[in-house]
């Protein structure tokens, strides 16, 4: 997050031009309605308070072709007032970044002298496994409560937004990085522009910077609307960002698909001083031509396709309630809101949702108002179906979750089409 995103006059900020190429030509061909910030969630003694819904419409650059969040909501109000995200929560995301750190430190040789700055740190996972490489390692995130938890952790971490002030103070106290990190944050930011310029001035000559994001192509072949969120202003693709990046006088050297949040892109940036790897960079623009991820009528048919998707979700899960079953969701992440709120299931519906994420439970899904309890509740409730809402984890969050299934009960896994799932008839399968 830049400085000038701290203090938007006011708390929405309607979309003009393209973030990238600054394009007036932006054409709007997702219509997911009003709905609260995906991550305020709500104590009881709240659940009275006005809720703020703020237009969450896709429009696409019709110059660069990124598609992009037509309202941008104040950063202060999406990541300030008690931030729930911790990304320690899931034993895949923690293997992830370790294998990440080393990684990295491995094919640029870092060592003891070198500093890595990761923008948006959140507790510091990332960091940690740099820190393990014998890496120096300095974190910013703007959340007071989540970057006290990294600093408890022996992570030095500002709790500001990424920016000239921050940038100033860690070149005084730790010099220039030699890496700069983002993980799902690259598309979280407005000012583009100011973000590069503050990560020029921090990065050292031979320096690289490395974002991971949630790639589009993956959006789009597996309808993962879910995803779309106010937090994710962007929805990333290579081609636009190619000449966005040489203005600054940096380039795209490298490119890399992990397997994280429905499948991410891994970009490597920095100032021409490595030759690219040209076959990987080839290969993901060509994938994004075939997925349609600059075609404005590609992407009118994945709005219909996300409208039929709501309609067949609802229509099983009404159905599952008439037939007497009781349905609880398991794991809050931000995506769960956006599937919760479009397809309208509130506490009649779906009686509780579980968490491991000691900073949801006790408190109250965004709109809906669901019950955010312990995973152990299930167990005990044994509700007949489980919609699985972070189904980027299924099979970490079913095999914790083994017990329910052994009890009875079964998964309802919403992406990328509904489906009940029973890990013990397919182990039964494969086992024949």
């Amino acid at each position: 997050m830049t400085p000038r995103d701290e203090s938007f006059e006011d708390t929405v900020l309607a979309l003009e031009c393209c973030r990238l190429c600054a394009s007036t030509r932006l054409e709007p061909y997702l219509d997911l309605g009003h709905m609260p910030p995906a991550d305020q969630f709500r104590r009881r003694e709240d659940l009275a308070k006005p809720s703020i819904h703020y237009p969450l419409v896709v429009v696409a650059c019709c110059d660069c072709g990124l598609s992009q969040l037509s309202c941008v909501v104040a950063p202060s109000i999406l990541y300030q007032h008690e931030y729930p995200y911790e990304s320690s929560t899931t034993a895949a995301g923690r293997a992830h970044f370790r294998a990440f750190a080393e990684s990295v430190t491995r094919r640029f040789g870092f060592g003891p002298n070198d500093v890595v700055v990761d923008i948006g740190s959140n507790v510091g996972v990332l960091l940690g496994g740099f820190r393990d490489e014998g890496l120096r390692v300095v974190g910013v995130d703007p959340a007071a409560n989540i970057a006290s938890i990294a600093n408890a952790n022996g992570i030095k971490t500002h709790s500001e937004f990424f920016g000239e002030r921050v940038v100033d103070r860690i070149l005084a106290e730790d010099g220039s990085a030699s890496l700069i990190t983002g993980t799902n944050v690259f598309a979280h930011i407005h000012r583009l522009d100011e973000l590069i310029q503050s990560v020029d001035d921090l990065l050292s000559e031979r320096g690289v910077v490395i974002f991971e994001a949630p790639l589009f192509a993956n959006l789009l072949s597996s309808l993962e609307y879910d995803t779309i969120y106010h937090e994710h202003l962007s929805y990333i693709s290579i081609r636009p960002l190619l000449p966005f990046f040489e203005r600054f006088g940096m380039r795209i050297f490298d490119v890399q698909e992990v397997d994280l949040h429905g499948g991410s892109v891994r970009i490597f940036v920095d100032r021409g001083h490595r030759p690219p790897v040209q076959e990987r960079l080839e290969r993901l623009l060509r994938r994004e031509r075939e997925e349609g991820a600059y075609d404005l009528e590609r992407l009118r048919i994945f709005a219909d396709e996300v409208e039929e998707h709501r309609r067949t979700l609802t229509r099983l899960v009404y159905s599952l309630k008439q037939d007497g079953a009781r349905l609880a969701g398991v794991s809050a992440p931000a995506k769960g809101s956006t599937l919760l709120n479009y397809c309208r299931f509130g506490r009649e519906t779906i009686e509780f949702v579980t968490e491991k994420a000691p900073l949801k439970i006790g408190c109250y899904t965004p709109g809906t108002h669901i019950p955010v309890v312990p995973d152990e509740r299930l167990l005990i409730e044994q509700p007949d179906f489980a919609l699985l809402l972070a189904w980027n984890f299924a099979d970490e969050i079913m095999g914790n979750l083994s017990a329910y299934e052994e009890a009875g009960g079964r998964f309802l896994v919403p992406i990328p089409e509904p489906r009940i799932v029973s890990r013990r008839v397919a182990e039964r399968s494969q086992a024949r």
